[in-house]
């Protein structure tokens, strides 16, 4: 076989072996303002429209007129793929990797981090509302939190 031919035969193959690859825009679903109440608590999400290969993403817990929590996020593409990076209370970022996306649900995951999130996963269901749902261990025990955000103006 001559060496042109075992080249074409390797492009081929290589192009049938790669995965799909993510584009930010895919998210655009989910930019916007996002609110909802646990209890006495009220939370709110803040996502730009995807440009320039990033969305950024604040977020706020309010209790009793006081901020109790805050978050630095952002969704951004790399080379080798879409990464969800959180910064809770302002503290290094952490990333989640892009697993699976459709047009109205998105999954990331971190399986390394190794006591505390593991996967965020963020839905926009057919009423208009944004369901987020965390999921992962504290002191080697398992938890899921969900929250339905509300558009929020």
């Amino acid at each position: 076989m001559s060496l042109r031919v075992t080249a074409l035969i390797l492009i081929a193959m290589s192009a049938h072996s790669t995965p799909a690859t993510h584009h930010i825009d895919e998210l655009a679903w989910f930019a916007g303002s996002w609110a909802t109440d646990r209890g006495a608590t009220h939370i709110e999400e803040f996502w730009t429209r995807p440009a320039g290969g990033t969305m950024i993403g604040l977020g706020r817990s309010v209790r009793d007129n006081k901020t109790v929590s805050f978050e630095f996020l952002r969704i951004e593409e790399r080379t080798d793929g879409i990464y969800y990076v959180a910064q809770p209370q302002g503290r290094p970022p952490v990333d989640f990797r892009l697993d699976a996306t459709d047009t109205h649900s998105a999954i990331f995951i971190n399986p390394g981090h190794a006591d505390h999130l593991k996967r965020i996963v963020y839905r926009r269901n057919a009423d208009g509302t944004l369901t987020a749902r965390i999921e992962g261990a504290d002191n080697g025990k398992s938890f899921v939190a969900e929250y339905m955000y509300k558009a929020y103006r």
